[in-house]
């Protein structure tokens, strides 16, 4: 690899100058796994002995040091003849223009701040790398170049052929430009990069095209280089329209050629194309832009979740004591009507976040949509033509079947509503084997055999703005009032919560088509079992329960709900009170209920502490949410019990009544391994 094995085929050597040593190791654990070898410098003075003794092939330099600061010691590197040629990235806490400016202005060929994202931080040292590389290659084949021209042994035909050959073959675009800014000599991997001729090159209406973008510093970088006061200079990040009208993102580095006597020539100019990596750099901010909307959306969840319960349990009770026709019993129905729709949104959300709780089977994604199709053609309207394309014998994938039910009916729905005055809507399935390189252009997702699902609509389609937005909560182009703007978002949470990945392709005036990756499982894997739920009039008992809960108004809900269902109910609103009951408590307690996300010590952890104390004690978990991956898995495995707020009476009775009867509890090593999935971490709510 060009970026973290240089040319020679050896590791490439970073040199890190800092004098916090706690900066240095962070940087160092972020550099090390991409196989770089790394050296640590605690001055610039000392930075600089190391590289005259052992020259890096980049130098990570801190700006604020004691002594000489890391603009300085950039200053020093760029004017050795020897080191020049090092690329630097500044790295600072400062994030001024005047810093920016100055970082810029000693050399260095980028700039980073403080806190520095290590995804960020190992994309911008690839491509510094990769292009060292390049030029490396390119002064090899002109050293190589001039010998052979002054050799005996090749005629200066044969050395024609070599250079244009070498030339041609470099893995990037590279042009001879002369003082007055003409493109002489151009190689054949810039043809491709920019789809033109090498004549249409040469024109000056198509260089003219290529250069208006450029900027107003380029322009007197250029003119400082042909008066011999600057040797080369790097663009990191320059626009070129290609013949076909699209944008080419590309890093271009240009240095001076000079003759014998050292007069400035032409220029020498390393075009290396950066569209692929820009792509991955605009989806790995998305994609951390969308976890971090996820966790808010997620911590909201949780606690509107336990309002929720309130509102719904205590309604329901009511409710269940009143006899129809009661003017009372109206008005809590409709406040009950009221918390159910607020249940649904916040599950839309706890979609989005990834945090629901799914129950993902082996499923066969044509079935599903067959056997959505009549409720979708009632859904859509008359004046919508439904067409489904499902492949036959299509290979199984894991997910939760009615959550799948829920993402083709959403995107069915968004589909119509962008054809107000119809269209057609198609929803196709087929079995398809991602590649690699389908892989590298796309954050998250894994080479292998898929199965892709896709719905086009022939609407009104989208522009790239309002593409990148589609999958955030709330966000709607539809007027106030019709739209919550969390149907894709719902879609979003629930694919990437599957393994799956998404992605829209979409023109205004051209409709628009989702399409849906899910990596296919083993045939031979064993779908997952659900406890059957007990009879409705079979959810009463007499047991002991054990409720732990921080919430006050929660754990009061629950204890009134599962004392109506005649348990005899022991409740605490600590682990460290759950504890102790469990210790002091001379009866059997017959089922832990606790809530995952407490202070201090969460529902993990406390089963953990409890199980050797009551090993024949079940346990049952409750949460708004649970960003636990050991706990979802076993809960998608049916490992551990679990129930999502908010909670209802009869929700909470039967799954209660499930529990209890289902299978004995297992020792107390498989309880906790099941439990805490070898980690006893606490989780702090």
């Amino acid at each position: 690899m060009i970026d973290s094995l240089h040319t020679t085929g050896r590791r490439a050597r970073i040199l890190i100058v800092d004098d916090d040593g706690m900066s240095q190791r962070l940087l160092q654990a972020m550099l090390e796994p991409e196989g770089y070898e790394i050296t640590l410098a605690s001055s610039a003075a000392e930075g600089l002995d190391m590289m005259l003794q052992r020259a890096p092939d980049l130098g990570l330099f801190d700006i604020m040091m004691t002594e000489m600061d890391g603009c300085e010691l950039t200053n020093r590197v760029k004017a050795n003849p020897t080191l020049r040629g090092i690329p630097i990235i500044i790295v600072t806490v400062l994030n001024d223009r005047t810093s920016r400016l100055r970082a810029l202005s000693s050399g260095a060929e980028d700039f980073l701040t403080k806190p520095v994202d290590c995804d960020e931080l190992c994309t911008r040292v690839r491509n510094l790398l990769r292009l060292k590389a390049n030029a490396d290659y390119h002064d090899k084949y002109s050293q190589m170049l001039e010998g052979e021209v002054g050799s005996s042994r090749l005629s200066l035909l044969e050395s024609e052929d070599l250079y244009r050959s070498t030339f041609d073959a470099a893995p990037v675009g590279i042009v001879h430009v002369s003082l007055d800014r003409q493109w002489l000599k151009i190689n054949q991997r810039l043809c491709e990069l920019l789809s033109y001729s090498r004549e249409e090159l040469r024109s000056a209406a198509v260089q003219a095209l290529l250069l208006a973008d450029e900027a107003p510093e380029e322009s007197e970088s250029f003119r400082l280089m042909a008066a011999g006061k600057l040797d080369h200079y790097v663009v990191n990040e320059r626009r070129f329209r290609r013949s076909d009208g699209s944008i080419v993102f590309a890093r271009v580095n240009m240095s001076v050629h000079r003759d014998a006597e050292g007069r400035v020539q032409h220029f020498i100019s390393v075009i290396e194309n950066l569209t692929a990596s820009k792509a991955l750099e605009a989806q790995l901010r998305q994609a951390n832009k969308m976890d971090a909307i996820g966790q808010l959306a997620a911590g909201v969840a949780h606690d509107f979740n336990n309002l929720l319960s309130v509102i719904l349990g205590y309604s329901e009770l009511l409710i269940s004591d009143m006899k129809q026709g009661d003017p009372i019993r109206v008005d809590l129905e409709q406040i009950r009507a009221a918390g159910v729709r607020a249940e649904q949104l916040t599950r839309q959300l706890l979609a989005f976040s990834r945090q629901q709780v799914l129950q993902p089977q082996l499923v066969d994604l044509t079935k599903v949509v067959a056997g959505m199709e009549e409720m979708l053609r009632r859904l859509l309207g008359a004046n919508v033509e439904l067409t489904a394309n499902g492949a036959p014998a299509l290979a199984l994938v894991r997910v939760d079947p009615g959550q799948m039910e829920q993402v083709i009916m959403n995107l069915a729905v968004n589909a119509r509503d962008a054809m107000p005055t119809g269209g057609g809507i198609t929803i196709e399935t087929v079995g398809v084997t991602l590649d690699e390189v389908y892989a590298r252009a796309h954050v998250g997702v894994k080479p292998g055999p898929h199965v892709l699902l896709c719905v086009t609509d022939t609407g009104a389609g989208m522009d790239k703005a309002t593409q990148s937005r589609i999958f955030e909560p709330f966000f709607t182009t539809k007027a106030a009032g019709e739209g919550t703007g969390l149907g894709l978002a719902t879609v979003f949470g629930i694919v990437q919560q599957s393994g799956g990945t998404i992605g829209v392709y979409s023109e205004p005036g051209h409709g628009t088509k989702f399409e849906l990756y899910f990596p296919t499982a083993d045939p031979a894997e064993a779908g997952a079992h659900l406890v059957a739920l007990p009879d409705r009039l079979a959810v009463r008992g007499s047991e002991t329960i054990l409720l732990v809960e921080d919430e006050e108004r929660v754990r009061v809900l629950a204890r009134a709900i599962l004392r109506k269902y005649g348990y005899t109910v022991l409740e605490a609103q600590s682990p460290g009170d759950a504890i102790l009951l469990c210790e002091q408590h001379p009866g059997t307690i017959h089922l832990l209920l606790t809530d995952m996300v407490m202070p201090r010590m969460g529902g993990r952890l406390l089963a953990e502490r409890l199980v050797p104390i009551r090993p024949a004690m079940k346990v049952l978990y409750m949460s708004g949410y649970t960003s636990d991956a050991s706990v979802r898995e076993g809960i998608q495995q049916s490992t551990i019990a679990f129930i999502q707020k908010p909670l209802t009476p009869e929700g909470l009775a039967r799954k209660v009544r499930a529990v209890l009867d289902s299978a004995a509890a297992p020792e107390p090593g498989a309880r906790a391994s099941a439990v805490t999935g070898g980690s006893p971490v606490a989780r702090v709510g």
